[in-house]
């Protein structure tokens, strides 16, 4: 996203002064300027996320069609056996280079999705890492149990 733009989200007095400006003129105006600001560096997260949502929903719609489409209902046969044969034999071999280019886009999203949980855990560990380095106890003697006077080896 870029970080220049006068109006972002972001706390700046461009967006500050929209806000209170949608306050005086219509509240909700307002409000919808106060959510842009907080959650607005999401959309760009949400809008491709509710994009593959209906991309699937409506991927069914367009294969029925499709079929409705090839078995005659959206358009009628010439007369011509020869060429409706060889019409209907391209529809089927497009059909299924669709199909091969909807497996391969699936395996790509599964393939990005476990690249970035993968790109996520290694992040995680990295923090519990440091984490765990910077609260370890720092002692170097054995400890002293202070209910029998006795040192601790362990």
């Amino acid at each position: 996203m870029n970080t220049t733009a006068l109006i972002r989200p972001a706390w700046t007095p461009a967006t500050i002064a929209l806000m209170v400006i949608g306050f005086m003129v219509f509240w909700p105006l307002g409000l919808a300027m106060l959510a842009y600001i907080i959650w607005g560096d999401r959309l760009e997260g949400f809008k491709r996320d509710a994009n593959r949502a209906t991309d699937g929903i409506f991927a069914g719609c367009r294969r029925a069609s499709d079929k409705a489409h090839r078995w005659g209902h959206g358009s009628a046969r010439t007369g011509n056996v020869a060429f409706d044969d060889w019409r209907t034999k391209e529809l089927e071999r497009l059909d299924e280079e669709r199909r091969k280019l909807d497996e391969m886009r699936e395996e790509f999203d599964t393939y990005v999705r476990e690249l970035r949980r993968a790109k996520d855990q290694e992040e995680f560990d990295r923090f519990m890492a440091n984490r765990n380095k910077s609260t370890a106890p720092t002692t170097k003697g054995p400890d002293k149990d202070s209910s029998t006077g006795l040192l601790d080896e362990a």
